[in-house]
């Protein structure tokens, strides 16, 4: 709690100092970790003291169960002490100095507001984690340019993962106030319609403006000079540009260090789905719905995304109940293995390399035509919206609403203005996956839950 009362506070100022950056992401990083330490020892325990109810059937059962129960009681104590005594080290080591950081933290200036903005990091109205990545964001929309007139506009790019939470971050800093006075207007631009810049000369001219860019693609390096040479010569000095992409390669084109967006840690993707799943509803009160939710946190952190998470968690809060939590996981894990047995890997990278993925699994018809969906980000996906469109959920609940034919699927849908959608395209396809093959003799363990 007090660790978590610190970085909720420094979430709401503007940090410039490189130490106190670093110190911040290594205090939210030992809170997510106690956070599942708890989790861990306090529902395990609870478990085992259902499980001691059970065995209370009959004399006959009574001593079989309990040597099983103390068996597994030992290993589930020793792996919690162990999780426990290891994020309860990592917590001290964090707040060794945290008067000093509380003390620095006080200097540092307020933000203004902190509005929601739509994303899907979030938890009620507010972004989840990235504490360190705004703040360096932040400071670099913030700071001065260099005075002089004939400095071309300095440019940051932030790399990362199909899904990982880039657009999110930017939009959510974009909201804040601070940064809304500094620039007359904020553009949100297409890489593959690079040129189409021109369109905003008007509003550009003379002005302070953040341009925005998001590649899907590679950009070859004359036309990224030509939209390079016509923002520092329209735009005023006081202009800057953000790049955002999957690709480590256009990093070449940033004039300050990029931000590399990393994956959330298992710990940070537990508490926030866990968050997401329970709603308003107390996890404590359902602690074997807290187990299943868990093995949904371990299939989205290998082989989901952020969107996953959200889709899957939508559906499991209108129902909880754990038989139909668990048929929902079984059939999770059933797409995971399927994918990577015909394809060599899970979801999320068939996703970032604009590959296919089968979810026919997620259907219980066992006569239903195979379902592939395609990354929303393709160009076959974004052109295709004159087709039906359904929301994952209905699909998954209900596989007679699919319609005949090529569909859009809606897999999510942000809860806050202005709504954005994450649509995928289902293209009409009765073809067999192709055969699976050994991977280097591999095969990933799928234990039943």
């Amino acid at each position: 709690m007090r660790v978590h009362t610190v970085v909720e506070e420094a979430d709401a100022r503007y940090i410039t100092n490189s130490g106190m950056l670093m110190q911040l992401k290594l205090l939210s990083e030992a809170m997510y970790q106690g956070y599942h330490a708890l989790d861990t020892l306090t529902f395990q325990l609870h478990d085992d003291e259902e499980d001691s109810t059970n065995c209370m059937v009959s004399d006959s059962s009574i001593s079989l169960c309990s040597a099983t129960r103390f068996k597994r009681q030992r290993t589930v104590l020793a792996s919690a002490k162990k999780d426990k005594v290891a994020a309860l080290d990592n917590l001290e080591t964090a707040v060794a100095n945290i008067s000093e950081f509380v003390a620095l933290l006080c200097g540092c200036d307020e933000r203004l507001s902190r509005r929601p903005y739509d994303a899907y990091l979030y938890i009620g109205n507010f972004m989840f984690g990235r504490h360190a990545e705004k703040q360096k964001l932040l400071n670099f929309l913030l700071q001065q340019n260099p005075s002089d007139d004939l400095a071309p506009p300095p440019v940051l790019p932030i790399i990362g993962a199909l899904g990982v939470g880039k657009k999110t971050l930017v939009a959510h800093v974009c909201a804040d106030e601070r940064v809304r006075c500094k620039f007359a207007s904020i553009l949100h631009l297409n890489g593959e319609n690079l040129l189409n810049i021109v369109d905003h000369e008007k509003a550009m001219l003379g002005m302070p403006s953040l341009v925005v860019v998001e590649f899907v693609s590679d950009v070859d390096d004359m036309k990224w000079n030509e939209f390079y040479s016509f923002v520092t010569r329209t735009a005023s000095t006081r202009s800057k540009v953000i790049i955002i992409s999957k690709l480590g390669t256009l990093a070449r084109f940033g004039s300050v260090r990029p931000i590399f967006l990393d994956a959330l840690s298992y710990e940070e993707l537990w508490y926030l789905f866990k968050n997401l799943a329970f709603g308003s509803a107390d996890p404590a009160e359902h602690p074997r719905l807290v187990h299943i939710a868990e093995g949904f946190a371990k299939e989205f952190h290998q082989g989901g995304s952020l969107v996953t998470a959200n889709a899957f968690a939508d559906v499991l809060r209108s129902n909880l109940n754990a038989q139909f939590w668990l048929s929902i996981l079984n059939k999770c894990r059933k797409v995971m293995e399927k994918n990577l047995f015909a394809y060599g890997q899970l979801p999320n990278l068939l996703f970032d390399q604009g590959r296919e993925v089968d979810i026919t699994d997620f259907v219980s018809s066992p006569a239903i035509n195979p379902i592939r969906i395609l990354p929303c980000t393709t160009s076959r996906a974004l052109a295709k919206t004159e087709l039906p469109k359904v929301a994952f959920g209905e699909l998954l609940l209900d596989p007679s609403v699919r319609p005949k034919g090529e569909f859009r699927l809606l897999t999510w849908e942000s809860r806050l203005p202005p709504y954005t959608s994450f649509i995928h395209l289902v293209p009409n396809s009765t073809q067999d996956l192709p055969q699976g093959h050994s991977l280097s003799g591999r095969k990933r363990h799928i234990v039943p839950f």
